[in-house]
């Protein structure tokens, strides 16, 4: 079955970076796009980038683009979020989701705090 293992995240202060990885299994990953949501408390989860299946076109919330990037490595069966200049306002739990025959797979999430 699908299985998505999200790291990464941490404590960080504002204007500081964090690398976020997500570790795929159960499913053929490089014909797949990818992409990261977060979900902040009181929130609704929302879409923060895409990256398709070889990893030639992105897309971006536009809360973050010029600050992250998306990023994967189908060797690996991996999919990155590089995430730089952070504010308080991206604390959130970031995951990791596929969609394959329109059934979304989620992945436990990772916390990211951003805190002076």
């Amino acid at each position: 079955q699908v299985q998505l293992v999200e790291s990464g995240g941490g404590l960080v202060q504002p204007g500081g970076s964090l690398r976020l990885s997500c570790a795929a299994s159960g499913f053929t990953f490089s014909i797949y796009a990818m992409s990261w949501y977060r979900q902040a408390p009181g929130k609704e989860r929302e879409l923060v980038a895409v990256i398709s299946y070889a990893g030639r076109n992105t897309n971006y919330a536009h809360s973050v683009k010029g600050r992250f990037t998306i990023s994967r490595d189908n060797a690996k069966n991996t999919v990155y979020l590089q995430m730089n200049s952070l504010k308080p306002e991206d604390t959130a739990v970031y995951y990791c989701n596929v969609v394959i025959d329109s059934r979304y797979s989620w992945g436990q999430g990772t916390q990211v705090t951003v805190s002076s």
